[in-house]
């Protein structure tokens, strides 16, 4: 299992995942899809990358809106694999547009 990051870590993570919103022990974002097919297909990569890394977000669609919840609740907050997701996430959205 990993350990969870220091706050300071966060804090440099963060800088490689600007859209992301730290909160708690969370970090989350949500995407504009541009209607309820592009969320489905989208959320359909997500899990997919979510396996491959045996690592599974939280996730809220809401027609052409998408939000993703990562935390790592073995280790009680974020680790390096949240960060890990969230990169692959965004890159993935970021290939749908």
């Amino acid at each position: 299992m990993m350990p969870p990051l220091t706050r300071d870590e966060i804090t440099e993570e963060l800088k490689e995942v600007p859209e992301w919103t730290h909160l708690a022990k969370t970090i989350t974002r949500t995407y504009e899809l541009g209607g309820f097919p592009k969320s489905i297909a989208f959320v359909d990569r997500i899990a997919k990358r979510a396996q491959a890394l045996n690592h599974h977000p939280d996730i809220d669609i809401r027609f052409d809106q998408v939000t993703l919840v990562l935390t790592t609740h073995d280790a009680g907050g974020l680790t390096e694999a949240d960060f890990t997701l969230a990169e692959q996430c965004d890159e993935e959205f970021d290939s749908a547009r």
